[in-house]
């Protein structure tokens, strides 16, 4: 039995998959609030990284108030340009100075680092800016609260004290129209958009099932310099459909329906169609910010409870709104993998601020077990999964660090 305050109890209602109707909608790499989430864990990453090469620990910050202020641009099939650029403003807070218990002062460069941090993503995710005229990055990065740095460091901890009063919430496993929105998504903006340059990376992908009939509606930024006419528009739109429509009839028996960027208006002209220049609305008056869009798992999922922390961002070590939303997606995945007879499965952790992280203030597990199946023969094994994945809670900050977890 374990000495953490884990709670399991049975849940009397239908596990999502089997719920009459469900909305599930993952917002792409491009997009704007997907933008901000991408450079403020980017920006995150390299901050830990530069207190790890130059003091050996990461020191107290966050990143995780990164904005977006749209630009406008002037698409035209052949090419257009970027009228008025992008701007992103990376926000939070950042220690500038340390000094190490020798007396040695550090002065840390936490500006040109997020600089530069941003840079490479940009570079990376959409290729077609040009940063620095068709995209501006500046930084407001401020000294952090006294108090909260004193939560963060303290000295001789083997668990970090939580920064926080907050909760994180995972679940499993993923419903088909989950599955089949979140992979849509990652293959329109990957292997498809590698052999299809005129796709850009703002996909956004909402799902809808009623019954056994799932909607999948695709607004997909067409990039202008790859399309010469129209008619190679509405190709390249076509060809987007049918490429979703093959992966979702892979991945389910129901019935599916795609329907792509459904406000053309093809009587107007280029101005009637979703033709940018760089890929992505931010050039078009769409403005985005940090933790606007998809939970840490990848998806926005109204049918499931939701926190609305922001992940990305956040640094790894102590900061709640980051790791007990990760850690909670991992506890419910470690469950349904090793474990059967589990329908549906959702963990709530709650933290209080200065207490260890490995021992959340509740862990509240709450189970949707197969038809025969009493949560009574799975209980203790459960407890046994969450009490594991919380004493390894650790782990998460080197997984955040190195890139191997997803924070939207």
């Amino acid at each position: 039995m374990s000495d953490r305050n884990i709670r399991i109890e049975s849940v009397d209602r239908r596990a999502v998959e089997d719920q009459e109707v469900e909305i599930v909608e993952r917002k792409g790499i491009g997009h704007p609030d997907s933008l901000c989430d991408g450079i403020a864990e980017h920006v995150s990453r390299a901050l830990s990284n530069l207190y790890l090469d130059r003091v050996g620990k990461v020191l107290h910050y966050n990143t995780d108030e990164t904005q977006l202020a749209a630009g406008n641009a002037a698409p035209a099939f052949g090419g257009g340009e970027v009228v008025e650029p992008i701007y992103v403003l990376v926000v939070g807070r950042a220690t500038r100075t340390y000094e190490a218990d020798d007396g040695t002062e550090h002065t840390l460069p936490v500006d040109s680092v997020a600089l530069s941090a941003a840079r490479d993503y940009l570079a990376e995710v959409v290729p077609e800016l040009d940063f620095g005229t068709d995209v501006v990055v500046d930084t407001r990065l401020g000294e952090g609260s006294g108090d909260l740095q004193t939560v963060f460091g303290e000295e001789g901890a083997t668990v970090p004290m939580a920064n926080d009063t907050s909760f994180g919430v995972g679940h499993a496993p993923l419903t088909e129209t989950e599955r089949i929105v979140l992979d849509a998504e990652e293959h329109l903006n990957g292997s498809y958009a590698a052999d299809h340059p005129e796709l850009g990376p703002d996909v956004k992908i909402m799902g809808k099932r009623e019954g056994d009939h799932i909607d999948l509606t695709v607004a997909a930024a067409m990039i202008d310099r790859h399309l010469d006419d129209a008619e190679a528009y509405l190709d390249a739109v076509a060809n987007v459909r049918e490429a979703v429509t093959d992966l979702a009839r892979d991945r389910t028996d129901r019935t599916v329906a795609v329907e792509v960027n459904t406000a053309d208006d093809p009587a107007k002209g280029k101005d009637g169609l979703y033709l940018t220049t760089t890929g992505t609305s931010a050039e078009q008056g769409d403005d985005g910010s940090v933790g606007r869009g998809n939970r840490a798992n990848g998806l926005i999922t109204p049918n499931r409870p939701m926190s609305m922390e922001a992940t990305s961002g956040k640094n790894p070590v102590n900061h709640i709104g980051k790791i007990y939303n990760l850690l909670s997606t991992q506890v419910a995945e470690a469950v349904v993998d090793e474990l059967s007879g589990i329908r549906d499965f959702r963990v709530r952790l709650l933290s209080q601020i200065g207490r260890p992280i490995d021992r959340p203030h509740v862990a509240d597990a709450f189970v949707v077990t197969e038809d025969g199946v009493a949560l009574a023969d799975i209980e203790a094994d459960i407890e046994d999964i969450v009490d594991r994945e919380l004493a390894d809670v650790t782990s998460i900050t080197r997984q955040v660090i190195d890139g191997d977890l997803r924070t939207f």
